[in-house]
């Protein structure tokens, strides 16, 4: 059985205000929190959510 790699996601700024799109992406991954933190699998669809709120996250491999 592989490893599945994952990533840690921790939200640092708020989705108030923000593009509906944004805010469900938030939702989408887990935060909701300023300060919540997340481990999801590292595949292209999280990534490309990651992208998309890229301004509100911080990524660690």
């Amino acid at each position: 059985m592989p490893d599945t790699k994952t990533v840690r996601v921790t939200q640092i700024a708020s989705g108030n205000g923000r593009k509906p799109g944004q805010q469900a992406t938030l939702v989408g991954l887990g935060l909701n929190k300023i300060g919540r933190t997340r481990e999801l699998q590292d595949t292209p669809s999280v990534r490309g959510m990651l992208r998309k709120v890229a301004h509100l996250v911080k990524v660690e491999d």
